[in-house]
């Protein structure tokens, strides 16, 4: 039987993942496999995802459904359940398997960078589900403790509650802060969106690694400015690519080409 996935978010038409799983399906020849882009916000999600037929075997599920996601599904991972969000659906029999595979985006990304380990804190700006994945990502690293940045510290809550419940000390600070926190820390993640950091992008710049979950408009500001300063800068195609392959992991039971998957992106590099 044909097989169909997709990515659900909102908005969704910039999305590259069509381009990653359909590179990865074909070289591993799922050749009447499809996957398609759907338009959802999280008010629709759970009726956008009960009406989906058995063809369908998997969604990837980026902004701002990812909290959706999760209470959405019959199964949760560990690690889903432990950040809090997740990414992935995969279908397991008559329910849902929800997982999160940005912690492996996060990780791929920052070890197409060199970095393998995090020897001191980690500067995480935002506090939503990326965030909480980039704070399990920094945890598994060994990184010593990690600095929530936020315009309001009362939006960090479920971040900082992320991180006890992976035995990692951290704490919640303001913009007015970044400056400061960045001169310490190892490793700086930006998981906001765009534009949200033009401003204050000198802030960043003192950074040695910076991880930048945008990918279009590429490079950023704070990407700009942490190159200029001799940072080593890793964009969001490389955390998109590191977390599709453990999706079409999941979706097909196979382990596809990264290379392939690397070449479908490099339109955009």
């Amino acid at each position: 039987m044909p097989r169909r996935a997709g990515v659900v978010g909102s908005p969704v038409s910039h999305s590259r993942s069509p381009d990653l799983h359909l590179a990865a399906y074909r070289w591993l020849g799922l050749v009447d496999w499809t996957y398609d882009r759907i338009e959802c916000d999280a008010d629709g999600f759970a009726a956008m995802a009960a009406a989906l037929d058995e063809r369908w075997i998997g969604l990837s599920v980026t902004m701002p459904n990812k909290v959706a996601a999760l209470r959405f599904a019959d199964r949760v991972s560990e690690r889903a359940i432990t950040v809090g969000s997740a990414n992935t659906l995969v279908r397991d029999g008559d329910g849902w398997s929800a997982d999160c595979t940005d912690i492996d985006g996060i990780i791929g990304a920052l070890g197409d960078a060199g970095v393998t380990a995090i020897d001191g804190d980690a500067v995480i700006v935002g506090a939503g589900g990326t965030a909480r994945a980039a704070l399990a990502a920094v945890a598994d690293l060994g990184a010593s403790g990690a600095t929530v940045v936020v315009r309001e510290t009362g939006r960090a809550r479920d971040a900082l509650e992320a991180a006890e419940r992976l035995s990692l000390p951290a704490h919640a600070v303001t913009l007015d802060a970044l400056r400061s926190s960045v001169a310490k820390a190892a490793a700086v993640i930006s998981t906001v969106p765009r534009g949200s950091l033009d401003a204050v992008a000198d802030d960043v710049a003192a950074t040695p690694v910076l991880l930048d979950a945008i990918y279009h408009p590429w490079p950023t500001p704070i990407a700009e400015a942490v190159a200029a300063a001799g940072g080593r800068v890793v964009g969001g195609l490389e955390m998109l690519l590191h977390q599709a392959v453990t999706q079409v992991e999941l979706f097909t039971g196979r382990t596809p080409s990264v290379d392939v998957m690397r070449a479908a992106l490099d339109g955009d590099r």
